[in-house]
């Protein structure tokens, strides 16, 4: 694997938003941008691979295309027959700032939707994001409160959102195949998707004990975590909010390819494996009993996301992923919240919560319960 000499800590204690994210006041480029933050050669060649492949200098080229060979048509039709005007800049900040670490998302929802003029691209957005938002629970959102909170893949992501004139999610984009060079870089350093404040809290909350004084933080499993970004935010989110300090295990066969690594204490093995094996250490992890289940990005293709759902006998799963039938992620034809209602019963869709989307995708935070027994 090739990665680069990385150290996460000084990364998160060194960023800077007005340093590493390009701006049309600072004139810089975001294969720089990278290159510098990174600390890569300015000559760095690194293929990148996803769907496709590219390397940095291929990538700041196709930026620089701007909407050329319809690089931007994310809003168009199942047949690509009509193509939608790009959102304005306005329009794409008014879809980043939902997930912005001090806003409320329910009630940024609401105003997201209400500001929205008829018949226009935003509210189109508006209303289907607005209408896969589902919260059965009490206090589990962060309320609106400025924060201090450090998330450069966020910050990254915000950039790309103006630079490809994306504005979010419509019902169109379960058929958008296409994606951008930016992607596979985004992949590499960070991760699948990004994990907005409000979906990092609402794992850490399900973590915490009902009574601190009794009862003890459960440990957060996270299965097939590729190279650990959701993981590290979760242990710094804890420590930024005050809250207990979280165990989170992060767990993956490490077949993926990544340039860097956020974690050193990733456990090597199948999530299944580790499920009903895995017994070293101070502690068991039984079918994963009293912990939570994090799922960020669980492959479609095999049956992995299967057979670690049947094997966890835990009463919290947390999954981060798509929310339309592309079979990007889950499942082949079908979403992971169909899935659990048909398959697993036994557990209930208790949120359901926007995610920050890449151009042309369509992500979510699902949450989903054991029921408890009746009488």
């Amino acid at each position: 694997m090739s990665r680069t000499k990385f150290d996460p800590d000084q990364f998160l204690a060194s960023w800077s938003d007005s340093r590493f994210i390009p701006t049309e006041q600072n004139f810089r480029l975001f294969s720089d941008c990278i290159r510098e933050a990174f600390q890569l050669s300015a000559d760095d060649a690194h293929v990148y691979r996803a769907q496709g492949t590219t390397t940095l200098d291929i990538t700041q080229k196709a930026i620089n295309g701007k909407r050329k060979n319809g690089l931007h048509d994310w809003y168009h039709d199942e047949k690509r027959e009509n193509v939608a005007e790009p959102p304005s800049p306005a329009e794409v900040s008014a879809y980043t700032s939902l997930f912005e670490p001090s806003v409320s998302l329910p009630k940024a929802l609401n105003g997201f939707k209400a500001n929205a003029k008829a018949k226009t691209l935003r509210a189109s957005i508006a209303a289907h994001v607005s209408s896969r938002f589902l919260n059965k629970t009490q206090g589990l959102i962060p309320a609106k409160k400025e924060r201090q909170h450090t998330n450069p893949y966020l910050s990254l992501w915000a950039y790309s959102c103006r630079e490809l004139e994306w504005a979010g999610p419509w019902p169109d984009t379960a058929h958008t195949k296409m994606s951008h060079h930016i992607l596979p870089i985004f992949y590499h350093h960070f991760g699948c998707v990004v994990p907005s404040y409000q979906a990092l809290w609402v794992i850490a909350k399900l973590a915490q004990p009902a009574k601190p004084s009794k009862e003890a933080v459960r440990p957060i499993l996270d299965l097939g975590s590729g190279n650990g970004y959701w993981t590290f935010m979760l242990r710094n989110l804890a420590l930024e909010a005050g809250m207990l300090p979280l165990k989170v295990v992060p767990v993956d066969d490490q077949t993926s390819e990544y340039r860097v690594t956020w974690v050193q204490d990733t456990v090597k093995m199948d999530g299944k494996q580790f499920l009903e094996k895995h017994g070293e250490g101070s502690w068991t992890v039984d079918g994963g009993r009293g912990c939570v289940l994090l799922l960020v990005y669980p492959q479609a293709t095999g049956d992995f996301t299967e057979k670690v759902l049947r094997a966890y006998q835990g009463d919290t799963v947390v999954v981060a992923g798509t929310q339309t039938r592309n079979g990007f992620t889950g499942f082949q034809t079908e979403m992971v919240d169909e899935w659990m209602e048909r398959e697993l019963a036994e557990f209930d869709l208790t949120l359901r919560m926007p995610l920050p989307s890449f151009a042309g995708k369509d992500e979510a935070l699902f949450v989903f319960q054991r029921k408890k027994a009746e009488g």
